[in-house]
């Protein structure tokens, strides 16, 4: 993940996304990189609109919220009162895997 965000870093600081300078952003912040993961990345990226991307990226989820959010609040409708609480681990990080991947 810190391979992307090196990227993602490089995109908001409006410099060029090479090999170069991945390794320098992961160099300092203390990442050993891959070189071979360094050249995947960069070479996946070539020719991608990095700023439509996460445009796309950060629309698509909004536009699914609606639908899901009727679907689960008819479920919960449905069930019964006692199957409505839920055991809680005390974490409060539920959900928080699928922003990552």
């Amino acid at each position: 993940m810190e391979y992307v965000y090196a990227a993602m870093l490089l995109h908001a600081a409006e410099k060029d996304i090479d090999e170069k300078a991945v390794g320098a952003v992961l160099k300092a912040a203390g990442v050993k990189a891959d070189d071979a993961r360094v050249k995947a990345l960069v070479a996946s990226l070539a020719g991608v609109d990095i700023a439509e991307a996460m445009t796309q990226a950060v629309a698509a989820p909004a536009a699914a919220a609606p639908a899901a959010g009727g679907a689960a609040s008819a479920a919960a409708e449905e069930a019964p009162a006692e199957e409505e609480e839920e055991e809680d681990d005390g974490a409060g990080f539920e959900g928080l895997g699928s922003l990552f991947g």
